[in-house]
């Protein structure tokens, strides 16, 4: 039997798995998948061993979604032992900075953070939940997305209202951590150079946001305390005034349910658009609302990356990374465009072949094209915590 580790990503309709061999340096990965659908016309699609797998199922929560997933490891993997089990939690507060193994307590903590990144948490914590019930005696580690981002100095975490709501935990977190921890790493790999510089990095997919870094770690993102701010993504709102928010809830008379709902779901790119918040739909429409909500979210990516760069004080290094930055030639050109003044000029041939490296030749920036590996970086920090568990335990 050999050890590997199961990392799961659980959303609102789905759950994604990566397996891993647990070997010297970055883990391994053997298998990947994910459940879709989960409680419609629910479907399952793997790969591992150079082969496909696809099949209808029935999973009508995440419990049996996490369930088809292992009988189909024990079915590809007999041989195997899955040795710690993590997974992607969103928001981990004030208390967690670090990854964790779960226990019982942890996931009351958790759920009470769900109001926090409701599309998210719920579900994170329903797929931890069906692990656990299908690995009682293995140890499951959360990982959160908010840890990469703390020890933020007190003028990029805090909000200006009084000070007793910073000290009760009403501040900025900021997310997609291991998304951000993975790019920093890849970059020490790639140019160590570079790694320790000002270094500006663009998250853009369904969910978006920018984070500055110096000698890679987070100074500065562009999310806060949920992950509404900043912004706008395939259905969430990003920056907005807090006085429309008022005033839809007095004046329009919105609930907060109601609220909520627009603010998460009905706003964003589909909100903009009235067509869809998928970026590579947009591009695909000639309707003239499409063009205005790609000229949105262009705008304002390039207005945080020049309010990021004042933070570092300078700029070394732009990264895109995330669907609509890896694959998306034109969001780049046009968030590039007119930004020379920063010391970003495009290759345009290597932009349009969506290379590693795609600034001109010259160019004093330098600008990548990264492919972001938060499941990897799950792995990781699994493999680190279930060992330093074991050792406590052994002690």
């Amino acid at each position: 039997m050999t050890d590997h580790v199961l990392t799961l990503n659980a959303g609102s309709s789905s759950v994604k798995l990566a397996l891993y061999a647990v070997e010297v340096g970055w883990p391994q990965r053997v298998a990947h998948g994910q459940v879709e659908e989960i409680g419609a016309e629910s479907q399952f699609a793997a790969e591992a061993r150079d082969e496909a797998h696809a099949q209808a199922v029935v999973a009508k929560d995440h419990e049996a979604a996490v369930r088809i997933v292992l009988d189909w490891i024990e079915a590809t993997f007999s041989e195997i032992a899955v040795a710690a089990v993590g997974h992607r939690v969103v928001h981990g507060g004030l208390k967690y900075g670090a990854p964790t193994i779960v226990d019982h307590n942890m996931l009351d903590e958790l759920a009470a953070l769900a109001p926090l990144a409701p599309l998210h948490q719920p579900h994170n914590i329903a797929g931890i939940r069906a692990a656990r019930a299908a690995f009682p005696f293995t140890p499951q580690v959360a990982c959160f997305d908010t840890a990469f981002h703390r020890g933020h100095q007190f003028v990029n975490d805090a909000y200006a209202i009084p000070r007793e709501y910073y000290e009760r935990g009403l501040r900025r977190f900021g997310f997609h951590g291991l998304s951000y921890e993975f790019i920093a790493h890849r970059l020490r790999e790639i140019d160590p150079v570079l790694a320790c510089g000002r270094v500006v990095v663009a998250h853009l997919g369904a969910g978006a946001s920018l984070c500055a870094m110096k000698d890679g770690r987070s100074v500065a993102s562009t999310m806060g305390f949920s992950a509404l701010e900043g912004l706008a993504m395939a259905t969430r709102c990003g920056e907005i005034d807090p006085g429309l928010l008022l005033y839809l809830l007095d004046h329009e008379k919105m609930s907060v349910e109601e609220l909520s709902h627009l603010l998460y779901e009905r706003s964003g790119l589909r909100g903009l658009s009235g067509i869809s918040g998928d970026m590579r739909a947009l591009e695909e429409s000639d309707a003239k609302e499409a063009r205005e909500a790609i000229a949105y979210f262009v705008h304002h990516v390039r207005m945080q990356i020049g309010a990021l760069t004042a933070t570092l004080g300078g700029l070394d290094a732009l990264v895109f990374t995330a669907g609509i930055g890896e694959h998306s030639a034109r969001t780049r050109r046009e968030i590039c465009s007119g930004m020379e003044w920063l010391g970003l000029s495009l290759d345009e041939t290597a932009n349009a072949q969506g290379a590693p490296r795609i600034e001109a030749a010259g160019s004093p920036t330098a600008i990548f094209v990264l492919a972001t590996d938060e499941e990897g970086m799950i792995a990781e920090h699994t493999i680190v915590a279930a060992s330093v568990g074991r050792l406590s335990a052994a002690a």
